[in-house]
């Protein structure tokens, strides 16, 4: 039975009584309460986005054991998760005031076992249709939901002036599970890591062998361990606590839109560029061993998250964004000037040099916008609603960011779908990805433009 102790303002795992922005409060218990529930979020995020984005690596394998999909086809299963956990993305970003942090993080982190399992039991049998494989490819898209969830909850537990570090460290250290995927899977599927349970090897035409069952089944142990970590170690904000309707007010927000906008040109390049990097690397430049090096450009994205967020609380995340995307625009004419274009073969390491810089610019603005959503409402709230009190616009300001912060994520992870979409109609028109990284470019150009005109010129009404 939950027992409630007024002492300690904590009833069973709610916290009745959570004040982060009082110093001697955050210092006494605040501080140890918010990073336990941190340091469980993070390997349950690094897990969902393991689950999301495992049909980049396997989608590279399927013909070697048998699926003779065409490379049409096989964007698209690189793809779905992205269009399927953006989707969920929208709804997971309310669920967090409806049903508490605790138990949304456990049965959203329990509901990965469903792809995880599937994938392992499918790529065993050489008769499984491409139908299943794309309902398989979308419900991975359960790890892609996570992320707004998990943003959400650990944005209520930290003061604004840490907020942006460690919503850096949750996303950052959970993007990683990108790239640990990309170097966990092609090694496991070489390996009978399960013994007889965990199914028979698939015999390639060399003689060797593979077990790509293992690209899903790896994940399964760790899932449920995650899974009862949260049940048991996370908790609830009682203050948190918000219907649908009340969260809705951020649809009215001209904010919320202007940063689903600069997001999607952050993470939606960064988890779309995830997705699709191992498969373009392959029809680029087929003479190389991608998966050897896939794992590098989610690897660095997700470290730059999490080691930058600290730049954006210390200059302005407003300035790190528009820095940024600067930077992303050279980056891209860099990848195009070593592409295999025309009469020319290219060059593998300018190529991938480039994408690396690609990639570590989305994690620094990755962890740029999302410190600028808190500064921005902070600002907001007291103009549009001038009739609260101190208390009351804190926590109308906290509870409308961990909203947007959430609705963002949702947005900007379509670029898990159109990425690689984009990579593969381009290819498919014109012969070659060019057309669609021109495209990427010039979006980069409009967010300079849009950071500039509503954060970051002189005189711009929400400075950040």
């Amino acid at each position: 039975m939950a027992t409630t102790n007024t002492n300690i303002g904590q009833h069973g795992h709610t916290l009745t009584d959570w004040r982060p922005e009082d110093a001697k409060f955050w210092a006494s218990r605040g501080h140890a309460i918010a990073t336990r529930n941190l340091w469980i979020s993070i390997p349950a995020l690094l897990l969902a986005f393991s689950v999301w984005m495992v049909w980049s690596v396997v989608v590279a394998k399927m013909p070697a054991i048998g699926f003779n999909f065409s490379v049409g086809e096989r964007f698209w299963l690189a793809a779905l998760p992205g269009l399927s956990g953006a989707t969920l993305r929208i709804f997971y970003s309310f669920m967090i005031p409806i049903f508490g942090g605790r138990l949304w993080t456990t049965l959203s982190t329990a509901s990965l076992l469903l792809p995880a399992v599937g994938i392992g039991m499918a790529v065993q049998n050489p008769d499984t249709s491409y139908l299943t494989f794309l309902i398989l490819a979308l419900l991975c898209g359960f790890g892609g939901g996570n992320f707004a969830s998990s943003m959400a909850n650990i944005a209520f537990f930290y003061p604004k002036k840490t907020k942006g570090n460690a919503l850096a460290l949750n996303a950052g250290l959970g993007n990683l599970g990108v790239s640990v995927m990309q170097f966990v899977v092609p090694v496991v599927i070489t390996m009978g890591v399960f013994g007889a349970i965990g199914g028979d090897a698939q015999t390639l035409s060399d003689g060797s062998q593979l077990w790509v069952q293992n690209a899903g089944y790896i994940w399964v142990p760790f899932i449920v361990l995650s899974t009862l970590a949260a049940w048991f170690g996370m908790n609830d904000i009682a203050d948190a606590k918000a219907s649908l309707s009340d969260q809705a007010i951020i649809l009215k927000r001209k904010h919320n839109w202007v940063m689903s906008l600069l997001y999607t040109g952050t993470f939606g390049s960064f988890i779309g560029y995830s997705a699709g990097f191992p498969l373009l690397m392959k029809t680029q430049f087929p003479e190389v061993d991608v998966l050897a090096y896939a794992f590098l450009g989610p690897l660095v994205g997700a470290l730059s998250r999490a080691g930058t967020g600290w730049i954006s609380d210390r200059f302005g995340g407003g300035r790190v964004t528009f820095w940024t995307f600067l930077g992303m625009i050279v980056a891209v004419l860099g990848v195009l000037q070593f592409l295999p274009l025309g009469d020319s073969h290219g060059s593998f390491w300018g190529f991938f040099a480039c994408f690396m810089a690609l990639f570590f610019l989305t994690g620094v603005g990755n962890a740029s916008t999302f410190q600028m959503i808190p500064t921005i409402m902070r600002q907001e709230v007291p103009r549009l609603m001038p009739q609260l009190d101190e208390a009351a616009t804190l926590k109308q300001s906290e509870r409308e960011s961990a909203a947007i912060i959430a609705f963002t994520s949702a947005i900007a992870a379509y670029g898990a779908f159109f990425i690689p979409k984009a990579y593969g109609s381009s290819i498919a028109l014109t012969g070659g990805p060019a057309a669609a990284l021109w495209c990427f470019a010039l979006f980069y150009a409009l967010c300079v433009g849009v950071t500039w005109a509503f954060y970051t010129r002189k005189g711009a009404k929400t400075p950040c």
